[in-house]
């Protein structure tokens, strides 16, 4: 998976404004695509919600490993983690359905 990393600075960003960088960013790389997952450190939110609470020790965040088990492609870390979003290309996401049975 290819991870891009962006630093903004201060003031901190909001939720909504880092999403929209990160999508904003995604979309340039891979096109028409979907935000799979994500994670908000200072909230403590993620989605799917509650992705982690069972991975405990694990090296790998729920809210990630769900991402990528769906077909993540980019991981977009914003401020060092504050937020980190997980996209997937549409295109590819429809050539899966089309080769299904």
């Amino acid at each position: 998976m290819r991870t891009v990393t962006v630093t903004t600075g201060e003031p901190p960003l909001t939720f909504e404004e880092a999403h929209s960088l990160a999508r904003a960013l995604a979309e340039t790389l891979l096109g028409e695509c979907t935000c799979l997952s994500w994670s908000d450190r200072k909230a403590g939110r993620e989605s799917p919600a509650n992705a982690s609470d069972c991975h405990g020790s694990c090296e790998v965040p729920g809210y990630v490993e769900y991402a990528v088990s769906r077909g993540a492609t980019l991981r977009v870390i914003v401020d060092g983690g504050a937020f980190d979003f997980l996209f997937r290309d549409l295109r590819e996401f429809m050539r899966d359905m089309e080769e299904r049975p």
